[in-house]
């Protein structure tokens, strides 16, 4: 049975308590979720009024990927007007008006913020390519002269993440940098106007009513001093243990420190969740002491393999990264940048974030539901995206025209198939577009979505959808569930995790054997079927069972 919450229990129950310490947090990637105009593009009406599913979920806030007035040249993360709403998504009033009914269902929102970078087409740019060479706007990017004798080289070796160089040559002979298309040139955090100009942006949405931001690659902001060159490394080793010259520099603090100040002057406890893709788990930790942001997505359990050894390696990392700053864990499997878990879980030799081979589909569904509780028992904060309640695999065989990925036409970048993980998710078994919406949809769904909908999966005990119900209503409920900095780990076989926390014990199977352990009380919840033999169990392979003791 679904659990549900009034606003008042949701809210106002957790004001002054700190409640992103212990928050499941959905993200909504707005071009997928729900199309309420019928254009074949997911809008704010769309998301507006599917906020009910989100409350029946029983999740405590909602993070909007970005809705911003932008050229879509990397799907919004290219703004153009922080402060305006894209025609494609709606209005300010569309925002304001599911900022309200979210607030009186008793769920936050959390909006996307892209300091790294701005379009090509924000004012800014527009004027400073306009004005040519000296004008005080270049100022606020990243503008330099060539190498070579003609400055027909660009500045230093830097590479785009989407691929190719980092740098483009503007039609005066000068180039300026960009860390990922073209389209979105970095701006210059050493300048103070660009300082000021976020912390405008930062108290505006405030001002709307905005619980928070996820901030887009939070590590990137500050340069290197003088723009240095690699030398030789590689940096799409990003992911990896190098630190680059314009990634994760330490003057990146002392802009979250401003920020915290700005949102410790809001009541409500407005949050700031970190991007930030660093070397190690120590480094992220940077970003979330006292003083700066309240929480960073960690990358290191994301990508970490179905394998005990390495998740509680992972596990162990992060909780003991967190104690020493005070902040909460957090914890993730999927996003709108990687390949989705059930598909990556799908393969059992191989299981890095974009891995996208279709594999064994049951296989991938019976270890995406054991990772979700696992997941889900942990201490700290947890990040569900959207579709992957429904146990959604990526799309694999999307064809290449109708792709629109930026990376995937830009050789030797990232992966390029993150279209994959962006298909519009279906609400019902029938219909053109599975109930996204009235006109089709802007990513073509497979046949197969109808029976993975919402409406197929509701009711249905055994669907992932009512395990995903059932996990979070029982994780609000249970006293040893949710915030916490600590777990204490269980003797158990080779390849299988058990860990208590308070009144609660989590077993996870990793392996694809059947496992005989002794039972630890009474069973709460478990994301497969297994067996009770008297004083002992019997737990199939890829099964998690949480436990009441």
């Amino acid at each position: 049975m679904t659990q549900h919450f009034t606003a008042p229990d949701r809210l106002t129950a957790k004001t002054g308590t700190q409640w992103w310490r212990d928050a499941v947090i959905y993200q909504v990637y707005p071009r997928s979720f729900a199309d309420g105009n019928g254009d074949g593009m997911g809008d704010l009406e769309g998301v507006r009024a599917r906020l009910p599913y989100l409350r029946d979920l029983g999740v405590d806030a909602v993070w909007l990927s970005p809705f911003y007035a932008s050229p879509q040249a990397d799907a919004g993360y290219d703004v153009a007007d922080y402060r305006a709403i894209d025609p494609m998504f709606g209005t300010l009033h569309d925002a304001d008006a599911l900022i309200r009914d979210a607030h009186e269902l008793g769920l936050r929102i959390i909006v996307d913020l892209v300091p790294n970078h701005s379009s090509d087409q924000h004012e800014w740019f527009k004027r400073a390519l306009a004005e040519g060479p000296g004008s005080p706007l270049r100022a606020r990017y990243h503008f330099r002269p060539g190498k070579g004798a003609d400055g027909e080289l660009p500045p230093n070796d830097w590479e785009s993440i989407f691929g190719g160089p980092a740098w483009t040559r503007t039609a005066d002979g000068q180039w300026y940098l960009h860390l990922f298309a073209p389209e979105q040139p970095d701006l210059n955090w050493d300048h103070p106007a660009v300082a000021d100009e976020f912390r405008s942006i930062l108290r505006f949405w405030l001002d709307m009513g905005v619980d928070g931001f996820r901030i887009d690659v939070a590590h990137g902001l500050v340069k290197a001093a003088g723009l240095p060159d690699i030398g030789g490394h590689d940096q799409l080793k990003l992911l990896g243990a190098d630190v680059m010259p314009f990634f994760d520099q330490d003057g990146v603090h002392a802009i979250y420190r401003s920020w915290r100040t700005i949102l410790d002057e809001y009541d409500g406890e407005r949050i700031a969740v970190a991007e930030a893709w660093t070397p190690t788990v120590e480094r992220t930790a940077n970003y979330v002491r006292p003083d700066e942001l309240h929480q960073a997505f960690n990358f290191q359990y994301l990508g970490a393999p179905w394998d005990a050894a390495a998740l509680r390696e992972v596990i162990d990392v992060s909780l003991a990264a967190m104690r020493p700053v005070g902040a909460p864990a957090t914890w993730v499997l999927s996003n709108h940048d990687v390949t989705r878990h059930a598909t990556r879980f799908a393969n059992p030799s191989g299981l890095g974030t974009q891995l996208r081979t279709p594999g064994d589909r049951e296989l991938g569904l019976r270890r995406a539901r054991a990772a979700t509780l696992l997941m889900l028992a942990l201490p700290g904060s947890a990040y569900v995206y959207q579709g992957e309640e429904l146990g959604l695999p990526d799309v694999t065989d999307l064809p290449d025209e109708v792709r629109q990925d930026p990376s995937f036409f830009r050789a030797a970048g990232q992966d390029g198939f993150r279209d994959g993980c962006r298909v519009p998710i279906p609400w019902t078994v029938e219909g053109s577009s599975y109930g996204f919406g009235s006109g089709g949809s802007w990513l073509p769904q497979p046949a197969s979505w109808g029976k993975l909908s919402v409406e197929a999966q509701s009711g249905d005990p055994d669907s992932t959808l009512e395990l995903y119900r059932r996990a979070i209503a029982a994780r609000r409920a249970h006293p040893g569930l949710g915030a916490g900095s600590d777990v204490r780990w269980l003797d158990a076989p080779e390849g299988v995790l058990a860990f208590a926390r308070d009144g609660f014990v989590c077993t996870v199977n990793l392996t694809g054997r059947l496992v005989s352990l002794p039972l630890p009380g009474r069973a709460l919840l478990a994301s497969g079927p297994f067996t009770v033999d008297g004083d002992r169990f019997e737990l199939p392979g890829d099964t998690t069972v949480w436990w009441t003791v």
